[in-house]
């Protein structure tokens, strides 16, 4: 490790584990660098190992800065990733509570379920297409334990690149014949259009994204497997939620999705 003992990643891994109930931290720079994605990544594995211990199951992985303007604005020049499990996901229309979140924002993306694993470490964006099962619309709930997202790189890393839930269309398409990078996205809250975007957004096609995740998992021993969800990055700017807000995502040619922020009636 580079510049984060593993004593180090315990003591803050354990801090943004602390802040799930609802107080944030101070950004890690007083064990993190910035940018040391490496101490940053064994952060986030010592938090994932915990909650998987805990009884919670991964169903798949999130990639996220694929924004060439975001990798920009945090001074990097590669994706991140996050781990995505079960109890994360809210359904297709359904509602998630405000007491479940800190400062969440909202992203509209591109989804992948696969139907195989991705083992190779020099996974393309071929072999991602290959293995993809369908295609969804989805709606990714960020949200920071670092106070007033005052974040780096290794801030967002180590913190499970900053998510918390997400929705995925409840219907699925094949990829046979979608066109993913010029996939217009709208996502309206409250019946109003606050974010714009397009497939290629994400790394130039999301299927980029996927194959990078691919690679970088594969690399680290532990691949993306059959059944796995795949969020593929956003492909427009994320919006600040508030109570009792209905979001709305649609994405040209593949489908929509929608939640209600709010506590169910």
């Amino acid at each position: 490790m580079t510049q984060t003992s593993a004593v180090n990643a315990e003591a803050l891994a354990r801090r943004l584990r602390d802040a799930y109930s609802g107080k944030t931290v101070q950004p890690l720079r007083d064990g993190l660098d910035p940018l040391d994605a490496e101490g940053a990544y064994a952060v986030q594995g010592v938090n994932t190992r915990y909650w998987v211990d805990q009884g919670r199951r991964i169903v798949g992985r999130k990639a996220g800065l694929t924004a060439k303007a975001v990798q920009d604005q945090l001074g990097v020049d590669q994706p991140d990733f996050g781990t995505l499990f079960d109890d994360m996901e809210v359904k297709d229309g359904g509602s998630l509570s405000p007491t479940r979140c800190i400062q969440p924002k909202v992203e509209a993306e591109i989804a992948f379920v696969l139907a195989a694993d991705l083992p190779n470490a020099e996974t393309t964006a071929q072999d991602v297409a290959a293995a993809v099962a369908t295609v969804h619309a989805a709606i990714e709930i960020v949200d920071s334990r670092i106070a007033d997202w005052k974040i780096t790189f290794a801030d967002t890393v180590a913190d499970n690149g900053s998510s918390a839930f997400f929705v995925l269309a409840a219907d699925g398409k094949p990829l046979a014949g979608l066109d993913l990078e010029g996939a217009a996205m709208t996502m309206q809250i409250n019946g109003e259009t606050k974010s714009t975007g397009v497939g290629a957004a994400a790394l130039g096609n999301p299927l980029n994204a996927a194959a990078w995740l691919a690679r970088t998992l594969a690399a680290a021993g532990d691949p993306l497997k059959k059944g796995d969800i795949l969020l593929a990055g956003a492909l427009g700017p994320m919006v600040a939620l508030s109570p009792d807000e209905k979001v709305h995502a649609i994405v040209e040619g593949i489908g929509e999705c929608s939640f209600v922020y709010g506590d169910a009636p």
